[in-house]
């Protein structure tokens, strides 16, 4: 039944996806992030139904072009092909090129093609909110899922697994869930129907509870710097951080023991097994770097060229992609500089800080405008959600996620829009007598009418995190 419902569902939507690509750049996300195929058991979870979606939403997008634009001509996408494109030559320099090798290079080139068609269709705030909230809604879906199956278990479910997809990992997985949880916090405050307000913010502990139940150590740290991020950035840091010092206290004395045990060997590396070979892998892409620090030993090639460059395994075939004895990276930034080399590492890093960078710049311009507004809550939002990425990057091998791509995007949409609506807004002045500046009334727009904040919303406006109350989110 389930994969007739999601067969149907997606087949339905084909012609709407040919004539409008804007939902066709939906209905890919929700399978992307969500993952729909993944829930059925039949047919529908091994067809190829996110390559259906995105011919037939290039197929109109081409057809029905008009005076669009396939991308936005920010610097970011430019850096974006010419990464795609060192990438690739990455690849035919490592000099041994099979099926699996092209399926890869193709999946990247896809990332990068997705990305750059989001900033060609997502014109206006209202575009940007909806695939903001597609993307939020995923993952609080299995954030939910997954925290009630692990509250309900008194705390001993292990998420093992993802979704799938790029998801498939655990690890990968609770990164995922740490970068959708400042997403959904604050499409939760800015909500202004008070019933999917509340449930938008009871997403959020269910969601930590699922990366709790991953056990992931990198998901942990991530979690705790985008925690500090958000606590930094509300208007009542007193407060928020004292909150959130009770908050981990609860925390360590209701998680589970062997979730605890685990956290402890972050500090205890030396005795722990996984942390020294995660220190091995670092040695090996060292290595690498210094051996071939142009082109890298090739996109998607570290596992395969591991023995090469530790004495220590002893396996003489590379015809697995992960021969026995090898690590991956380990570590998203290594992974691109021994795999692609430094010319394609410094592109990464530049997509990363240029996007943190761009993200500061436009709440700066906004602080100059705005007491409140839906821009100072989304560039919270994406700092906290970036950060997130930036931190368990340095323990996970996620150098190649749709995700960063998909957010450098989004990134760039939310500066462009954000920008041309700051410039046509009025300098705040202050008020007679008064140093500091008079506030300004703002019309009510969202859903319907501005509810009286109460439960979940009272204690986020206390905390200073309900920046953008008079806005949509």
């Amino acid at each position: 039944m389930r994969d007739l419902l999601v067969a149907a569902f997606i087949l339905l939507a084909l012609p709407v996806c040919f004539r409008r690509p804007f939902i066709g750049l939906l209905v890919f996300t929700l399978l992307a992030y969500m993952r729909l195929q993944d829930l059925t058991w039949g047919f529908a979870r091994f067809e190829r139904w996110s390559f259906y979606v995105a011919v037939v939403t290039f197929a109109g997008f081409v057809l029905h072009k008009g005076d669009r634009k396939f991308m936005s001509g920010d610097l970011r996408n430019w850096i974006m092909i010419a990464l795609a494109g060192v990438v690739g030559i990455s690849l035919l320099a490592s000099g041994r090129l099979d099926a699996r090798d092209i399926a890869s290079y193709s999946e990247y080139v896809k990332i990068i093609g997705v990305a750059l068609f989001t900033t060609g269709v997502v014109v206006n705030r209202e575009y940007l909110r909806i695939l903001v909230y597609v993307i939020a809604l995923s993952f609080a879906f299995y954030g939910v899922k997954n925290g009630l199956a692990f509250l309900l278990s008194g705390g001993s479910l292990v998420v093992i697994d993802g979704p799938g997809g790029m998801l498939a990992d655990n690890n990968d997985f609770a990164l995922a869930l740490v970068m959708g949880i400042p997403m959904v916090l604050h499409l939760g405050l800015a909500e202004e129907r008070k019933l999917l307000r509340r449930s938008l913010l009871l997403c959020v502990p269910l969601m930590v509870m699922a990366i709790v139940a991953t056990h992931s150590r990198g998901a942990f740290v991530s979690l705790g710097a985008m925690t500090l991020v958000l606590a930094w950035r509300a208007r009542n840091r007193v407060a928020s951080f004292s909150v959130i010092g009770l908050a981990v206290l609860a925390g360590l004395i209701a998680a589970p023991s062997t979730y605890v045990e685990r956290l402890g060997t972050i500090t205890d590396y030396e005795e722990d097994g996984s942390a020294q070979g995660r220190l091995a892998a670092w040695k090996v892409a060292g290595a690498m770097i210094v051996d071939k620090p142009l082109f890298g030993v090739g996109f998607d090639k570290f596992q395969r060229n591991y023995r090469d460059y530790d004495e220590n395994v002893t396996t003489t075939s590379d015809a697995q992609a992960a021969p026995t004895g090898t690590r991956v990276a380990h570590n998203s930034y290594l992974q691109v500089w021994a795999e692609c080399g430094s010319i394609a590492f410094g592109m990464y890093m530049t997509l990363l800080l240029y996007s943190l960078w761009d993200v500061g710049r436009v709440r700066r311009a906004a602080r100059e405008r705005y007491h409140t507004s839906w821009i100072l809550s989304y560039a919270t939002m994406f700092e906290a959600a970036l950060v997130a990425f930036a931190v368990g990057s340095m323990f996970l091998n996620r150098a190649h996620f749709d995700l960063f791509y998909h957010f450098v995007a989004i990134i760039s949409v939310f500066s462009a829009i954000a920008r041309a609506e700051i410039a046509g807004a009025p300098e705040r002045s202050p008020a007679k007598g008064s140093s500091r500046p008079a506030l300004r009334a703002a019309s009510a727009v969202g859903f319907g009418p501005r509810a009286r904040l109460g439960g979940f919303g009272q204690v986020a406006r206390r905390l200073g995190f309900a920046r953008a109350a008079t806005g949509r989110g």
